[in-house]
Order: structure tokens, then sequence, then C-alpha cells
């Protein structure tokens, strides 16, 4: 049982890389020509844009994308998915991967940070971190995902202000941990939850469909994002040209345009 538990997200690559929904093109193409990106399913937005200027720019070369949690991908690397490039939203599993010789030397290339999302029509007021004992349902991330081991981060950090019992009084309100931040967002868009905790470029995804609550700068974490070429991957020339991409100016300007920050020094 422990062995299918852990063949599970392997598996479930398989379909996703083979989906038309996870490639930047639209037409047929070799594996000799193909980069394939696992990256933090919040990086959709910002990294389809990307893939699409690095195909104009680097003709018959193809970008398949597998957007799933960072824990998903980093266990789909350990059990010898193709993957050319991992972008991951925490150090913890980039690290993990790097101890196991399964990754190239990382680099940070942008920033986020957590926040509150609420239905549009926000049926539960919430005003704040300090409301959220009081909803029905709150939703966020299982603890392995990364936007689920930051809510929990934001949590302790909150006892100093909102009382010792603050977290177990949040905690007490979870419906549901989900396994990235777009599921996350969604039970919240279709108000399957009165609150929930994902990324600042999440929520402006969503636009009209969610208000946003901002989480106070004294409690409030910053969430690293790790880029790096996976070991031994098929493409190391696409790889380092993606890399480059992502982390120059181009890149720069398209995850600022999605929210992002970008690291000091970078």
């Amino acid at each position: 049982m422990r062995a299918a538990a852990r063949l599970g997200p392997l598996l479930g690559v398989v379909g996703l890389l083979l989906s038309p929904a996870a490639r930047a093109d639209a037409g047929p193409a070799s594996e000799g020509n193909t980069l394939t990106v696992f990256a933090a399913a919040s990086l959709r937005e910002a990294f389809g844009g990307l893939g699409e200027a690095f195909q104009r720019s680097h003709p018959g070369a193809v970008v398949r994308f597998n957007f799933a949690g960072s824990q998903e991908l980093r266990t789909q690397i350990e059990h010898g998915a193709p993957a050319d490039v991992f972008a991951s939203a925490d150090t913890r599993h980039m690290d993990a991967l790097r101890r196991e010789g399964l990754v190239e030397a990382p680099r940070l290339f942008a920033t986020n940070a957590p926040v509150i999302v609420v239905p549009a029509d926000d049926p539960a007021r919430v005003r704040g971190l300090a409301d959220l004992p009081g909803v029905r349902r709150l939703v966020i991330g299982a603890p392995e995902v990364p936007v689920g081991a930051y809510a929990l981060q934001i949590l302790d950090r909150a006892r100093a202000t909102l009382g010792a019992d603050f977290p177990a009084r949040v905690q007490a309100r979870v419906a549901s941990r989900e396994l990235n931040v777009r599921q996350v967002l969604t039970k919240v868009v279709l108000g399957e939850a009165d609150a929930g905790i994902v990324y600042r470029t999440d929520a402006r995804s969503a636009g009209a469909r969610v208000g946003v609550r901002e989480i106070p700068p004294g409690v409030n974490v910053v969430a690293e994002y790790p880029i790096a070429a996976v070991a031994h991957g098929r493409h190391p020339d696409l790889t380092r040209a993606w890399i480059a991409l992502v982390t120059g100016p181009e890149g720069r300007a398209a995850l600022a345009s999605a929210g992002f920050g970008i690291p000091a020094g970078s």
C-alpha cells in the first residue's frame, strides 16, 4: 500500500505530460526538441507566457509544462519522471533533491507573499487574519505543500499578537487541506470555503472572483522560488537557455507582471 501511494504521483504525471493542456504548443513535437519543465502550480500564468516566448526564439523547440504542487513534482523526479527543469515554490523540496544529487545547483528567481482570499460576496465578513477563527470553512494547503507550510508559519508567528491559542482556533476551522495552491483558490472561487490562504499571484489570477485580505507584514512570510536543471536531463542546452530566460530581464518582467517579487541581488 505504501509503495502504491508513492507511485501514484508518478503515474499521474504521465497523463498530464501527454495532455494538450500541459504543453505550450498546439502542434506535434518529437522528444528530441521538447524541453520538459516541472513548475509549481502558482507559476502557471508567468511560465505559460515565457514558454511561448521561448519557442519563438528557439525555432523547432517545444516547451512542455507539468504544473503541480512542489512536493508532488519532487516525488515524481525522485521516481525518475523525465524532466529537464524544476522550479519550486519553496527551498525545502529543492534542497532535498539537491542532497539526493537529482538537481544541479539552484538559483532563486522569484518571491511571493501569502494572502487571504474570500469569495467575492464575502459571506463570513472576513476583514483580516484575526477573523479566521470565526469562519465556518477555511481551506489551506496540506503541510507538505509550500503554501500550506507557509500558512502554518504565519499562524505560529501570529501567537505574539493574537494569542497563544490562535493557531489552534484557526486550525479548528480548516475544512480541507489541498495538494496545491490552485485547489485552495478554486474552492474559494466556487464558494466551497469562506476563506483560504494562497499566494498573491494566485489571487491576482482570479481577478474579481475573490476578495483579497492582506496579512500583516510582521506576521507574513516571504515565499522563495528556486529553479534548477534536473541532473541527467535530456536537453542541457535548452535547459540552460530556459533558466537564462527566466532569470534574465524578460523573465523578471513577466514575473513582475504576474505579481511576483524578485530576490535581492538577482
